[in-house]
């Protein structure tokens, strides 16, 4: 969205981004966000920080920190006329109500009385999603600044801080493994000193499978990351990068450049066909051993290479290694680097860079037990949090779901910078950087980029205290997750209780470590007492007793963690920040099917109403968050209740089957007019913010259309989960979102065309039915009708039928997604719908000629 540093491109090849074309990802996020005014000197912003460096640079730095980050501010020729906006519609929305309520005439009370309920929510629903929108702030890393400040020193060590980096998987057959270890891959090969770096992957399938894999790629990552380095390599996932990247030409770059691309690509290759083989590899394995030790006819065990039966879950399920019901499972894969790690073969030779070591890389799967609740994903972090400590204990932590990688190499160190500022870098808990995905079709049909919640919502919420945490690609301070408050509010002599955090002697010490800001992160020697207490911290039982969930770590008991932990954060009094690149960040795989899609969103939803139900509800929880970022929260708490009215309003146009004329506000001409009045107004709203946001129409357009299809389906999901859950307890059901998708070589798109049918869609099927109908029944009365029809009435007829037209609008993406592989072929449902309406028209008239002639007149 904006340039690395204020210099723009210029200053990002500096520090070791993209200096050879060939080497830029073909993506097209770059470009489009340059096209769209995201740079950091665009159009519509302007720099507000010139008197904090201005002073910054008078002072010298007395405290030998600097100024890390740029803050720029919306234009105020754009600014203020939004603002404005936004007053005057509220102004219009009040008079739109007392009008309504002095002229409470219907032909129905009863619909006229829910309308009006309706419409209060509505606006009151707007209200809370504007205000915080009132000053977006955009914040660019200045790399330049982190590297004279904190690089290396005469050549001696970084005195950057240590990260720990969390990668989570959950089933490897949902979440395909080579998605999993490319993100590994992009870690491991990250621009970041690498004795100040961390991998952890939590396992909680207790898979071999995914172990080997790992095992893999510490056999694969000595060629990899080193290539990376030695040519400044983006983005730094192979499957990415060979995917993305075009092949380079002899003649366009050295020889040597050549010889090493081609070597590596081979190697790549043969890397994922020792993954697509492992399954069968570990069968065949453990079949023998099973032969060889098991003459009984006992369980059959699964065996790990060095001829050991693995502790996690089995191939041929058995008690204690199942899914589910599995030993606590830590093993380093890659030591630290001032321990050693694998030696380098004369057979496979790195290549020569001046640093050729490997930063640590630990698997995890935490104990599973039928007894227990494992708290989804929040358990799993958590887990992985308390292994970390012990190994490494960074100072910040970041997370990402395995489908996800590193695009930019300066990710980490962009990040880094908000966490080091002398403004306010120790009172920011987390940088969270917008989510971006590549495997989204050109025309995005269901909304998957959102960029509308990621490139506005979120850089207005960086003006208050802080973007929200959402779930990947966010990194935190350390001590803000253990449930510290941020130095301004801190007490002194903080110690670590046991009751608190659990009675692991290492895990408490480490904690006090963390108190005294120790930046030593090389891993104590590990024997087998350490190993011992290291699996002990993920048991399942570890959490019992503590704050583990509560007030320490990621929150349990909501379906959305994420939401509800930054929430928790912010309650403290820490503020967050949100990191926009020009050459993005991270990026990941979307669920692309409109049913995984809305399977996602009914998870995100019913999560957030969750939390709205809970102690964390934002009007009572957070004694120390902002006015307006409570606002924010609560609004993220209850948006999904506004789809009942949303379903309410698209189903209404079953009243033209009524033979007579139905209104539900009298004068109707009036109504509508002031309708159409405030529903362009909050549009040229969203014209104001897509210019300051940078997002384009499409994206405003693409966001309209899912909401439409969410609130007809997903979102009246998620209500309807949370009336379950009140009356009986029961949470939101997890479901692993699937990454998978249709096989289909010659269309990586094939998925989009797979049409699964779920009892979600009936509502959205229903309104699809309704507009549709209610169009054909219009045309059918214009020809009963036309002759007695009055001026009013056709002109009333022609607003309906407006409404009906811009309901299917709305669900375009949704018929598209019933037509299937038919869908290839938009045209053809361009062709079908207008036939549908004389079928129905028809019809109508049909049925009316019959009626006419059976009752006498």
């Amino acid at each position: 969205m904006a340039s690395p540093a204020p210099a723009g491109d210029a200053v990002y090849a500096a520090n070791g981004g993209l200096t050879d074309p060939l080497l830029v990802s073909a993506n097209g996020h770059g470009a489009a966000a340059r096209k769209a005014g995201h740079g950091a000197r665009g159009r519509y912003w302007v720099a507000s920080d010139k008197a904090e460096r201005r002073a910054a640079k008078e002072s010298g730095g007395e405290d030998g920190r600097a100024l890390l980050f740029r803050k720029y501010k919306v234009k105020g020729a754009l600014l203020h006329p939004y603002r404005l906006l936004i007053i005057i519609r509220l102004v219009a929305v009040l008079a739109f109500f007392a009008w309504r309520i002095r002229h409470n005439k219907s032909d129905i009370m009863w619909f006229w009385t829910m309308s009006i309920v309706g419409d209060v929510w509505f606006g009151f629903s707007w209200l809370l999603n504007q205000l915080p929108k009132f000053n977006p702030v955009k914040t660019i890393p200045d790399l330049a600044a982190l590297q004279r400040h904190f690089g290396y020193p005469d050549g001696g060590a970084s005195r950057l801080p240590g990260i720990d980096v969390f990668v989570t998987t959950a089933d490897p057959i949902d979440e395909p493994i080579l998605y999993t270890m490319n993100c590994v891959l992009s870690i491991l090969s990250v621009d970041y000193p690498v004795d100040r770096l961390a991998c952890y992957l939590s396992d909680d399938s207790g898979a071999l499978v995914l172990y080997e894999a790992l095992a893999e790629v510490g056999k694969f990552a000595p060629l990899w990351v080193p290539f990376c380095r030695k040519y400044s390599i983006e983005p730094r996932a192979p499957e990415s990068y060979f995917e993305h990247v075009a092949p380079p030409q002899a003649g366009r770059v050295t020889q040597e450049f050549l010889n090493d691309y081609r070597r590596v690509q081979m190697e790549y290759d043969e890397f994922k066909a020792r993954l697509d083989n492992l399954p069968d590899a570990i069968r065949k394995r453990s079949d023998v051993y099973n032969s060889v030790r098991d003459a009984g006819g006992a369980q059959k065990a699964t065996w790990m290479a060095n001829g050991t039966q693995w502790p996690g879950t089995w191939i041929d399920p058995a008690e204690n290694h199942r899914k589910g019901h599995h030993a606590p499972i830590a093993k380093v894969v890659l030591n630290h680097p001032s321990r050693g790690q694998h030696p380098i073969t004369e057979s496979n030779p790195s290549i020569a860079t001046t640093d050729e070591r490997l930063p640590m890389l630990v698997y995890v799967s935490r104990e599973k037990n039928p007894g227990y609740d494992h708290n989804k994903k929040a358990g799993a972090l958590n887990a992985q949090l308390r292994a970390s400590a012990l190994l490494s204990n960074a100072q910040l932590i970041i997370n990402f779901d395995c489908d996800h990688y590193i695009n930019n190499s300066q990710a980490l160190s962009s990040a880094v910078c908000f966490m080091l500022d002398q403004r306010d870098g120790d009172n920011t808990a987390f940088v969270q950087f917008p989510q971006r995905f590549d495997n989204v079709d050109p025309t995005d049909r269901y909304g998957n980029h959102n960029r509308v919640f990621f490139d506005g919502t979120m850089l207005a919420l960086n003006g208050l205290q802080g973007p929200s945490y959402l779930g990947t690609g966010c990194m935190f301070r350390r001590l803000a997750l253990y449930g510290i408050d941020p130095p301004h509010c801190r007490a002194e002599n903080i110690t670590a209780e046991a009751s608190r955090f659990g009675n692991s002697t290492i895990f408490l010490d480490s904690v006090s470590k963390a108190l005294k800001n120790d930046r030593t992160i090389t891993p104590p020697p590990i024997d087998d007492t350490f190993l011992a207490e290291l699996e002990r911290v993920v048991t399942c039982s570890y959490d019992k007793g503590t704050d583990w969930g509560k007030g320490v770590g990621y929150i349990y008991d909501i379906a959305t963690e994420d939401i509800v932990t930054g929430f928790r954060i912010h309650g403290q009094g820490w503020r967050s920040m949100y990191c926009t690149m020009e050459h993005d960040a991270f990026c990941g795989v979307a669920p692309i099917n409109l049913t995984e899609r809305l399977h996602q969103i009914v998870r995100w939803s019913g999560g957030s109403l969750e939390m709205f139900f809970s102690h964390n509800n934002p009007f009572i929880g957070g004694r120390r968050i902002q006015p307006l970022q409570r606002v924010s929260y609560l609004n993220m708490t209850v948006y999904p209740v506004t789809s009942v009215f949303i379903l309410i309003y698209a189903l209404s146009p079953v009243m033209w089957l009524i033979p007579d004329e139905v209104y539900i506000q009298r004068p109707f001409t009036r109504y509508v007019v002031y309708l159409l009045v405030i529903i362009v107004m909050i549009h040229m709203i969203g014209w104001l913010e897509i210019k300051w946001a940078g997002v384009t129409w499409l994206d405003y357009w693409r966001n309209e259309q899912f909401f439409m299809i969410g609130s007809t389906s997903a979102y009246p999901m998620a209500v309807l989960h949370m009336a379950v859950n009140l009356l009986t307890k029961k949470g939101i059901h997890f479901r692993v979102t699937s990454k998978q998708t249709a096989a289909d070589d010659n269309d990586k798109f094939a998925d989009l065309y797979d049409f699964r049918w779920v009892p979600m869609l009936i509502p959205t099927m229903a309104v699809l039915i309704c507009n549709v109908g209610a169009i054909g029944v219009a045309l059918g009365k214009t020809v009963v009708y036309i002759g007695t029809w009055t001026a009013a009435k056709k002109m009333h007829a022609a607003l309906g039928l407006l409404f009906n037209i811009w309901i299917m609008f709305l669900l375009y993406p949704f018929a598209l997604a019933i037509m299937g592989r038919w869908a290839k072929r938009p045209i053809i449902l361009v062709v079908l719908l207008p036939v549908v309406f004389a079928l129905v028209a028809l019809l109508y008239v049909g049925i009316h000629i019959l009626l006419a002639g059976l009752i006498p007149f």
